[in-house]
Formats: structure tokens, C-alpha cells, sequence
């Protein structure tokens, strides 16, 4: 990672931000991976799957989506094949949920706030690394909401579930969205180090407080437009009756369009006068 232009070598506080953020940055990276390999080892108990899909569900959730993520920059092999403390960490998730089921109050709680602070940091990395391969500002904000959840979809799509992202649930893009979003804004402003930070608090603080509060996003159903078919007519009628209307006569209309009450009867014929008739 570069070093801002704002970080000086005169400032020994900012110096030492600088030096201490990617080492916590990168201990936040290596617990979200053992995290989110324990998701999906629990995953995969509930699913009653054998040693192998315990294996293969954490490693999607741990580490599919900086994989996609780097895949798609090009920018050489992923990191979690090179790095080979990722696979061990996702598959060390693995046994853990293998070997205990994690499921009371307390965990729920740890899991909770550990998972928000692992998804703000993954957004912001995403984001960065994004913008530093030189790509514009929407597809830094995309692949960095990739990394957060991509991972987690790609797990629940393996074990045949609706991925959680797509709604129904807590808040998860949203919070990576808003991550991303201001990790461009101080990356932007060369801040990209204490962006990485505030991006990360605010992240982790909004997916925290979702769950908290159970903010979900409105569903379609909830606010779809609709009409019926009386009040299509209404609204037509409406409109035809306030438009001005052109009516043309024709000289001579057609047999089929004379109806039997515009032909005179016998009796207006012997009333009416002829105009032939001598006046009295």
C-alpha cells in the first residue's frame, strides 16, 4: 500500500499510523477469513455435509469473493492462493465448526459485531485496491462490495439457499455500499490509510446497528405501482372527457349508418307542409 501524502515523516503520530494500520488491517483480514470460514462450516452442519463440504463452504465464504475480486482486476494470481495463511485460516474455520456447534447467545453477539467489522474492512480494501489498479469510481465501489458479500452469496448458492444479500434479511450490500463509498472519497483526497480506517468503523457501525435494529430494505411487493381495470377506465375517461373533441358529419352517409329513428314517420310526412302547397 502507498503512503499518503499526508502522512509525514516530521509527524511522528501520523508516522506511526501509518507503520501500525496495515498490520491491523491485515489481523482484521486473517479473523474475517477464520469468520466467515466458521459461517460456513455452520452452514454446512446444518446441511448435515461430510469433512468435504465443510471444507468447500468456508472457503467460499471465506475467500470466493477477494478471489473474484482479483480475478476480475487481472492483476495476477489471488491472493488467497499465494498467501498461504488464507486457505489455512478458512479451513482452521472449518474445524472449528465441525467440532463445536457455536450457537449460543454470547457467540450470536460476538459473531454479529465481528462480522461488521470484517465486512466495512473487506469493502474498503476491495474499493482500494480497485482504484489503485487505475478503474473509475463505479467499479471500485462494485468490486468493493464484492468482496464483502461476494463470498457469502457464492457460499449460500453452493448449499442451494437464497444468498442473504438478495433481501428478506439484515442489511449487508448497504453497509459495504456505504464503506465503498467512502473509501473512494478518501482515496480521492490521497487519505486512502485513515480512509481504510473510517470506512472500516463506519461499515462495521451501520452492519452492527442494522442487526440491532433489524433495518431490512423495502421489497418489491411492498411498493409496487398497480391499476385495475375500473380505474384504468376512470383515468381514460378523465382524460377523453378533457380533451376537446372534432366530430365531422359525413354528406352523405351510408345505409348502414342510418338508423330507423332518423327516417320520418308517416305521420310527420301528411303534418309536415310542402313547400309546393299554395299558402292560404
Amino acid at each position: 500500500m502507498r503512503r499518503d501524502p499526508v502522512v509525514s515523516d516530521n509527524d511522528p503520530v501520523l508516522d506511526a499510523l501509518n507503520h501500525a494500520l496495515p498490520d491491523l488491517f491485515r489481523a482484521i483480514d486473517l479473523i474475517g477469513v477464520l469468520l466467515n470460514g466458521i459461517i460456513g462450516g455452520r452452514l454446512a452442519r446444518t446441511k448435515h455435509f461430510d469433512a468435504v463440504g465443510f471444507a468447500v463452504l468456508a472457503i467460499m465464504s471465506a475467500l470466493a469473493g477477494g478471489m473474484l475480486r482479483d480475478v476480475l482486476l487481472q492483476s495476477g494470481p489471488p491472493a488467497a492462493l499465494t498467501d498461504p495463511h488464507y486457505l489455512g485460516t478458512a479451513l482452521v474455520g472449518a474445524g472449528i465448526a465441525m467440532l463445536w456447534k457455536l450457537d449460543s447467545r454470547p457467540w450470536r453477539i460476538a459473531l454479529v459485531i465481528m462480522d461488521g467489522i470484517v465486512l466495512g474492512c473487506w469493502a474498503a480494501t476491495g474499493t482500494l485496491k480497485t482504484l489503485q489498479a487505475g478503474f473509475g469510481i463505479l467499479p471500485a465501489i462494485m468490486l468493493g462490495v464484492i468482496t464483502a458479500v461476494g463470498g457469502g452469496a457464492i457460499r449460500d448458492i453452493s448449499a442451494g439457499n437464497i444468498p442473504q444479500v438478495f433481501g428478506g434479511n439484515n442489511l449487508y450490500a448497504t453497509p459495504a455500499l456505504v464503506s465503498s463509498a467512502i473509501m473512494v472519497l478518501f482515496e480521492l483526497r490521497g487519505l486512502g490509510t485513515i480512509g481504510m480506517l473510517f470506512a472500516t468503523l463506519v461499515g462495521s457501525s451501520f452492519t452492527v446497528l442494522s442487526h440491532w435494529r433489524g433495518w431490512q430494505l423495502p421489497q418489491v411487493s411492498e411498493w409496487e405501482l398497480s391499476f385495475t381495470s375500473s380505474q384504468l377506465r376512470f383515468l381514460l375517461g378523465e382524460r377523453s372527457s378533457s380533451a376537446p373533441r372534432l366530430v365531422i358529419h359525413d354528406a352523405c352517409p351510408s345505409p348502414g349508418q342510418i338508423n330507423n329513428e332518423d327516417l320520418p314517420s308517416s305521420a310527420d310526412e301528411t303534418s309536415a307542409p310542402s313547400d309546393d302547397s299554395p299558402s292560404a
